[in-house]
């Protein structure tokens, strides 16, 4: 049975829910799931806005025949090609082959790729061009690398509309409402939303940048995202969201120390310096690198001021688990922050010259404490120098 959500006049909700998908991408765990948005508009031509994923396909179909009610399909604009967008396109096309496909040159060199859909058949669009839908008219803003190559958005300046792709968008599968104002984000899609970001865009914050130059050159008052819930309320909140995430700066003031620990005199380590930092009345999160999920340690380290990375040595290394996350950090363009490092080693300790050597690779990082090296596990000695750097972040946290 369909289930349409009319978004404004003339303007449809088509999309779908996945609440048994483990990992988004192969990559993210999402146990909220994740939502499919695609939308109609139905003018004097009627025009539908990207495909959805597989796995909630049939509820999609079911929703377009039933919003289009016995008009024919005119076109299809697709905006980003990634297949939990585009995997129902081959279906699409041959439901209604007389729909025009319309997109930029490098999407359809992927429809090609991906369907073996000649890209002849394709009506090639241009930053800033326009097509007619009757009394609306959609023109395209390019946004390369937000987070592919070919990703586009649309803009209809009559509903003063933006169907924004993947930006804006967020983990977390809808709930019932389809509309950000009609929840209460910051408590249910906040944290998704960050990590979505972070980990999915969050390396490419110049091209986001440039996005949001041109989308300030809009009225703006409606935001169709892929994922997530629309916005057609308070835009200032999620815009400004962006705006700091994407300039790299931190969201909260505040520290997390993170640990890799292998029979716990590490995590004892850490959990002294986050004891201490409490104390001074720093907010504070403790994570173990080995426990928690890639994902959401990205998301954190973001999202805080001031890090601490606690790491035995392994291999005269870094331990496998902290090094993965410190090649992550690097991998989204990590940087900007203020830290200090603990290291552990029962006979050669050599974590924390690893950890710092991957560091200095990261733009804007400033170390705020002397490290303070474990050997086996924590004494008085170690104690006070644990306490010293948790009092040197406290300090820095208190005066910048």
């Amino acid at each position: 049975m369909q289930n349409v959500t009319e978004i404004s006049e003339d303007l449809y909700y088509l999309g779908g829910n996945d609440r048994r998908l483990a990992l988004f991408e192969s990559a993210f765990p999402v146990p909220r799931g994740v939502s499919y948005n695609s939308y109609l508009l139905k003018d004097e031509k009627t025009v539908l806005f990207d495909t959805v994923d597989l796995a909630v396909s049939e509820q999609f179909f079911e929703n377009l025949g039933f919003a289009l009610g016995g008009k024919k399909l005119d076109y299809v604009v697709i905006h980003h090609m990634e297949p939990d967008h585009s995997a129902s396109f081959s279906r699409l096309i041959e439901r209604y082959p007389e729909a025009q496909v319309v997109t930029n040159a490098k999407t359809a060199k992927m429809l090609e790729n991906y369907f073996g859909f000649p890209s002849e058949r394709a009506l090639l669009v241009k930053e800033g061009d326009t097509l007619s839908a009757g009394k609306r008219t959609i023109s395209f803003v390019f946004a390369p690398m937000v987070h592919w190559p070919e990703v586009m958005m649309s803009y209809i300046p009559e509903k003063k509309l933006l169907f924004s792709a993947d930006a804006f968008g967020t983990f977390g599968a809808l709930g019932g409402s389809v509309f950000a104002d009609e929840v209460d984000f910051d408590r249910e899609f906040l944290d998704d939303a960050r990590r979505y970001y972070f980990n999915i865009v969050g390396k490419y914050g110049v091209q986001v940048q440039s996005v949001l130059k041109k989308a300030a050159s809009l009225e703006i008052r409606t935001i169709c995202p892929l994922h997530g819930p629309v916005w057609r309320k308070d835009l200032g909140y999620i815009l400004a969201k962006y705006d700091l995430w994407s300039r790299y700066e931190p969201e909260t003031r505040g520290a997390v120390v993170f640990y890799a620990s292998v029979y716990g005199h590490t995590q004892n380590a850490a959990e002294i310096v986050a004891r201490r930092l409490a104390e001074q009345g720093v907010p504070v999160k403790t994570y173990d690198v080995s426990v928690t999920h890639v994902s959401e340690l990205l998301s954190e380290a973001f999202r805080h001021s001031h890090l601490v990375f606690c790491s035995t040595t392994y291999n005269n290394g870094i331990f496998i688990s902290m090094d993965a996350f410190l090649r992550d950090l690097s991998a989204h363009n990590f940087q900007k922050r203020k830290y200090a490092l603990v290291e552990n080693g029962s006979w050669s300790p050599q974590a924390g010259n690893y950890m710092q050597a991957e560091i200095a690779a990261w733009r804007g990082m400033e170390e705020v404490a002397e490290k303070v090296t474990v050997l086996s596990s924590v004494n008085e000695e170690t104690r006070a120098k644990l306490l010293a750097l948790a009092d040197a972040l406290a300090r820095d946290l208190k005066q910048n």
